[in-house]
């Protein structure tokens, strides 16, 4: 096999024979558990090569709900559980009369609203929605609300119902400097349904057989009607997390009876928003309309063209076309047949026909027009020669010019990349421009501002965003920047990165930075591989390489190969294994003892990388053994000791790495990177895990002084390029790599590729003009 340095007499802290012994087999949870391998990066997973392919193939996709804090994706359930964390911890209305409307009275004001809507779509339908072309329906809706806002044709509350549905104030600017940091909450879901609500819904599952735990999800998920709506449409039911299509149909046929069959409407309709909710999961914005149909009959529908036609006229999904404008939905096939004569005719050109959510159809939409927006909207005023020729290396000064000339930019490199952006951002400050480096992490921004050489330099994105980092707003709404540059540009997920771009005003300067080598978003889709591939904007690619062992070991990975690197400094360490105990052993050896003897490297600043949370050697028997050996504790406050490393999940793809301090009535008190934050009682169980050793989902963007990735027998399945490429880097001095899957891991590197994901960004950016043909 292709080795790794290390395997010689010079590992790390252990006495491995010098060979790597063929892996003996490791049980994962069970033969059918989908989380063994690396299935908690179902979550916009671009690696697992042979775990699922998109829920729309008829696969089954786990995604677990005690980990659904992973960071990795929408909070999922496993079947026959759900967390009532998950559902929402919002605070409870107002219960006083007055002349506002009642939340409930708002709901079914929404509901009919919703059913007008889809009575329009129905009479209105004449076809498809070419890609690139305006929106139908929903989310035409909203785009052209958007729309009247911003030009001022009318005010944001016109699209209101009732002042009691009316948008929250915009937040404050963040206070002065040199105040103490205020204790964060994590900020609740929904709004709390109502204890009657709660009852009625509770009644009507226990009617139907599905467990009483639901009822706090499914009021969260479907609100206070959510006990009518499941009585009169039982298959609504799929819309909580957790919820599988076995599950709903029982729950429908205790409920229904005899009325009730494979073919419902009702049932096909639900299964078809499933199907791309699940998607959603794995990073795809839309589903090819075949695979749906597919995954349709494998459900028992016996005419799922029909029940794909029903979904779309129903305003449950939207459809878009790639390629040709055929008349309807089956044209590409129809086509093929041939007259009467026998004669085939001539195929058309192929056409792809895509099913998608209104949610990520309108921020697909709404991200593309406001790239374009930028693009066509930047002021070259300041003169960046000066700074360019001033700048440390070669790949800055091109970055500066690139910038100077252009508002909206992407560049690609590697971790010291990272000093590019950081030129940049120093160079427009000095031009007397508003610049501000954005990242996705506390560390990242870290490092970038220690980069930048300024403390205010780096905010994270959470905090730019919601007003509690970075200038505020100006008196328009908008990012109060001339140039924000967001690195980590990979982790973007298509619905963040529609409302990032939103806020920032005409002329301003947007730079997306990355390494494209690192797994993508936790979200739905794939923005920055979008704008690469569209060459919509000038790009800048960058010719500083990763030093050290570790930086060529990983850049050699990008490409496709596991070289044998130089590390006469250990500073790459491959310690093989038989079994994934033995995995779990050597893993807590080297952090506890090994690897702070040899490098002088604290366990705290140790991170443990593993290819999934389930397994024999996954994150949670990892986090439990590294918990007795460094934190040992009887997890009196929910499992919780004072002093355990946790990851704390304020919203689905974002982790934060934290510490328990204490706990309280009020919740569990952490400190994340310095800053108090409160996790409410109701919320731990579905917001807070263990961060000892977490997902390379979890950790990228990420990095620690040493890094140990753990690749037992079982982790074959996961593995990819992105996923090697990801955990190795995470480490600055020192990698050690647990080592029990023999040949899969130069497979992976070589011959696995990132799980493609299907997205509609890139045609609706290849279908803008340029810059100059607008012109």
């Amino acid at each position: 096999m292709t080795a790794l340095p290390g395997e010689t007499p010079g590992t790390v802290g252990t006495d491995t024979p010098q060979g790597v012994e063929p892996p003996a087999a490791t049980d994962a949870e069970g033969p059918a558990h989908a989380e063994a391998p690396d299935t908690e990066e179902s979550g916009g997973s671009e690696e697992s090569e042979g775990a699922q392919e998109p829920a729309a193939d008829g696969s089954e996709v786990d995604t677990p709900a005690d980990d659904a804090p992973t960071g990795d994706a929408t909070d999922g359930a496993e079947a026959g559980e759900a967390s009532a964390g998950d559902a929402s911890a919002g605070a409870e209305g107002d219960a006083a009369a007055t002349a506002v409307l009642s939340e409930a009275q708002a709901e079914l004001a929404a509901q009919r609203e919703l059913r007008e809507r889809i009575a329009k779509r129905k009479a209105e339908k004449d076809g498809p929605v070419a890609a690139g072309a305006k929106l139908s329906g929903t989310a035409a809706d909203l785009l052209a609300a958007v729309r009247a806002v911003e030009s001022g044709e009318k005010a944001g509350t016109e699209f209101f119902d009732s002042p009691a549905a009316a948008p929250a104030p915009r937040r404050p600017a963040p206070a002065p400097a040199g105040q103490p940091p205020r204790p964060a909450t994590a900020a609740p879901a929904d709004r709390a349904a109502s204890p009657e609500a709660m009852e009625a819904v509770r009644a009507v599952l226990t009617e139907g057989g599905a467990p009483g735990a639901l009822a706090h999800p499914a009021t969260g998920t479907l609100g206070e009607q959510a006990a009518e709506l499941l009585r009169a449409d039982p298959w609504q039911l799929l819309a909580v997390p957790g919820v599988r299509p076995e599950q709903a149909d029982g729950f429908a046929r205790a409920l229904l009876g005899a009325a009730c069959g494979p073919d419902d409407g009702r049932r096909t309709s639900a299964l078809v928003g499933w199907l791309l909710e699940r998607a959603a999961l794995q990073g795809h914005t839309a589903l090819d309309a075949e695979a749906v149909r597919a995954a349709l009959a494998e459900r028992a529908v016996s005419d799922p063209k029909e029940a794909v036609r029903n979904a779309v006229e129903e305003g449950v999904v939207l459809v878009f076309q790639e390629g040709a404008d055929p008349t309807e939905l089956d044209a590409s096939d129809e086509d093929q047949e041939g007259d009467d004569t026998g004669e085939t005719a001539e195929a058309p050109e192929p056409v792809q026909v895509l099913l998608g959510l209104d949610r990520y159809a309108l921020a697909e939409e709404s991200l593309a027009d406001g790239l374009a927006r930028l693009m066509n909207a930047c002021e070259k005023g300041a003169d960046w020669a000066e700074a360019a020729a001033a700048a440390p290396s070669p790949s800055a000064a091109e970055l500066i010019r690139t910038a100077a000339a252009a508002g909206l930019v992407a560049h690609s490199g590697g971790e010291a990349a990272r000093a590019e952006p950081a030129a940049l951002i120093a160079a427009a400050r000095g031009l007397g421009l508003r610049a501000l480096g954005a990242t996705h992490s506390e560390d990242g921004r870290r490092r970038l501002a220690d980069a930048a050489g300024a403390p205010d330099a780096a905010v994270t994105l959470a905090g730019l965003l919601s007003g509690t980092e970075g200038p505020g707003r100006d008196e328009d709404g908008a990012l109060a920047l001339d140039l924000l540059v967001v690195l980590d540009a990979p982790q973007l997920d298509v619905e963040g990165a529609a409302v990032l771009v939103e806020a920032l005003a005409d002329g301003a300067r947007l730079v997306l930075s990355g390494d494209p080598g690192v797994l993508g978003s936790a979200g739905a889709g794939r923005v920055f591989a979008d704008v690469l591939a569209a060459r919509a904007c000038p790009q800048v690619v960058s010719r500083t390489p990763d030093p050290g062992p570790i930086g060529e070991l990983v850049s050699g990975i990008g490409i496709g190969e596991l070289l044998q690197v130089e590390a006469p400094g250990k500073e790459v360490v491959i310690v093989p294994v038989r079994d994934a105990g033995e995995a779990v052993h050597r893993t807590v050896q080297l952090v506890a003892d090994s690897v702070p003897r040899a490098f002088s490297i604290p366990a705290t600043d140790t991170q443990v990388i593993t290819v999934g949370h389930g397994g024999a050697a996954g994150t949670r028997v990892l986090n439990e053994a590294l918990k007795q050996r460094l934190n040992p504790g009887p997890g009196r406050f929910g499992g919780f000791d004072p002093g355990d490393r946790v990851i704390h999940v304020p919203a689905p793809g974002r982790a934060v790495p934290g510490v328990v301090r204490s706990a309280d009535a009020e919740g569990l008190h952490l400190e994340c990177a310095g800053v108090p934050v409160v996790v409410p009682q109701e919320r731990v169980e579905s917001a807070v895990r263990h961060g000892w050793a977490l997902s390379a989902h979890q950790a990228a963007g990420m990095r620690w002084p040493a890094a140990v990735v753990v690749l037992p027998g079982d982790a074959e399945a996961g593995l990819s390029r992105l996923w090697v490429y990801t955990a190795f880097g995470r480490g600055e001095l020192h990698l050690s790599v647990v080592h029990g899957v023999d040949q899969a891991l130069p497979h992976a590197v070589a011959q696995v590729p990132a799980q493609e994901r299907t997205t509609r960004l890139r045609a609706l950016l290849e279908a803008l003009p340029t810059p100059d043909a607008a012109s």
